[in-house]
């Protein structure tokens, strides 16, 4: 029996205004993932591109804000979880929460949103942290065959990395660009790299690519 056949995915992940230089939960360096990223989607031949977008609503439980003035970026346990304080960041329909406009994107790229759910933070593209409610990235890749991901973003210490993880977890072969990626804490990018490294992650910059 033959193997099926590779077909692979750009998973973009929220690269988001909040999350550029000047943004309520700025990444350092966020903004200059945006030519890297455009620069592989041109020079590759993707099956499929998608992006996720963090798409909160105002009540969201990772707010400080909507938590009795809670310090920002102090850490709560809510719902059974250790919840990260952050900023209001990604509101639904703000400005904030739109992808960058300079990113080249087709009106077929599906766009994921996670982090919907009031109760529940959602780093990962694929789930909300509870690990109970489930994006629609799965389905999406898994209905177009993906067997390989190229994953690139916003923040590689948190949504990029539990991304990375889930995706692993789900199936999938995974490379991460990782000059196509910006942190926010260099010594919690290191953990997770060290973490992809364990799983079997491939770590590569854009001009490592091979052709295909």
């Amino acid at each position: 029996m033959s193997e099926a056949p590779i077909r692979r995915a750009l998973l973009v992940v929220d690269v988001q205004y909040d999350f550029m230089d000047g943004g309520s939960l700025a990444v350092p360096g966020g903004q200059d993932v945006v030519p890297v990223i455009n620069k592989v989607r041109k020079s590759h031949a993707f099956d499929l591109v998608v992006f996720t977008q963090d798409w909160h609503p105002p009540n969201h439980v990772s707010f400080a804000s909507n938590n009795d003035g809670a310090e920002l970026f102090s850490t709560r346990s809510i719902n059974g979880q250790n919840q990260v304080m952050w900023p209001d960041h990604c509101v639904q329909g703000s400005d904030g929460a739109r992808l960058h406009a300079d990113l080249v994107r087709s009106d077929l790229d599906p766009v994921v949103q996670k982090g919907t759910h009031v109760e529940h933070d959602s780093y990962s593209g694929f789930q909300d942290n509870d690990r109970v409610n489930k994006t629609e990235l799965e389905a999406v890749l898994k209905a177009a065959n993906i067997t390989h991901l190229y994953i690139c973003g916003l923040a590689t210490d948190y949504c990029v990395s539990f991304t990375v993880i889930d995706a692993v977890d789900s199936g999938f072969a995974v490379t991460v660009l990782d000059d196509a990626c910006r942190g926010i804490d260099p010594a919690g990018c290191d953990k997770a790299k060290a973490a992809w490294a364990e799983k079997g992650v491939t770590l590569l910059a854009s001009d490592e690519l091979d052709d295909f």
